[in-house]
């Protein structure tokens, strides 16, 4: 990696700080990955970042699938997710595609208040959100969950998208419309094609946000039917306490990590390349 450091002594001290952040980001998981492994007895025995015993207790990944009924949680935060992000997904970029294409009185106004709602913490908002909810009779639903989520993250994908629609030659809408195609079949068939790699940007982090969330949820939802997986970790959290199963707890957190890192790692570079594409003209 090319860093643009010419003195040695600044690389290897810069060197020296990525190796240090890299350990401090992967040691945690090593050591869920470790404490997943172990019973009781190993935990109060040994020192708890201590090396498992064999043979290794795979079978706490099993005991946490079944006895806790973690395939309805895990169902629960997919269907939440997949759907959120693509309700987000299609509203984002169909209002960021009239911001940049079409203007009218308002529109630059209408964009700064969506972005201005960025910076509006969300606690705020999380009371009248529950009298919202509750008087649509939206609570304890995935469909209320979805339409939070959709809505929370629509200023970051119209944040991101306006600038790849901004950077999409004109002549492209102008050759649609000779060969008669309407507002929605230009933006549909040929604007939001060329857009993708803003879309998969905004895709990737609204699945990361959406997976990870355990705020919201606890205002919506307090059904355990429809609880998503961040909520029942907090629930085992505080049962295993008095419990003692260490073990198991750590396998359910390293269920929840596994898909959102996997994804993470497979897209980091649609993320980097997605969000500065949009930003050169």
């Amino acid at each position: 990696m090319n860093v643009g450091i010419r003195n040695p002594v600044a690389k290897g001290f810069f060197y020296l700080l990525l190796l240090i952040w890299a350990v401090s980001v992967i040691y945690p998981l090593i050591w869920t990955l470790l404490d997943s492994l172990k019973d009781n007895e190993q935990f109060f025995i040994h020192a708890p970042w201590s090396l498992p015993d064999f043979p290794l207790l795979w079978s706490n990944f099993s005991y946490v699938w079944s006895k806790y009924n973690f395939n309805t949680y895990f169902v629960n935060s997919l269907v939440v997710t997949v759907g959120s992000t693509l309700l987000g997904l299609i509203l984002s970029a169909m209002t960021a595609y009239v911001l940049a294409r079409y203007k009218f009185r308002g529109s630059n106004f209408l964009y700064l208040l969506y972005i201005a709602s960025m910076m509006i913490p969300f606690i705020l908002a999380l009371i009248p959100l529950f009298f919202l909810m509750n008087s649509m009779h939206l609570i304890n639903t995935k469909l209320g969950l979805i339409l939070v989520y959709s809505s929370s993250l629509l200023a970051f994908g119209i944040f991101v998208l306006v600038g790849f629609f901004k950077s999409l030659p004109k002549e492209l809408e102008e050759s649609a419309t000779i060969d008669g195609a309407s507002h929605f079949g230009t933006f549909f068939r040929i604007m939001l094609p060329l857009s993708q790699p803003g879309l998969i940007t905004v895709a990737i982090i609204n699945v990361l946000n959406i997976w990870n969330e355990y705020v919201v949820g606890t205002i919506i939802v307090n059904d355990p039917t429809q609880y998503t997986l961040p909520i029942e970790i907090a629930v085992m959290q505080q049962e295993m306490q008095y419990r003692t199963e260490w073990g198991p707890l750590f396998a359910a957190l390293l269920v929840t990590i596994v898909p959102v890192l996997i994804m993470y790692i497979l897209f980091q570079r649609k993320i980097a390349s997605g969000i500065t594409a949009g930003a050169v003209k």
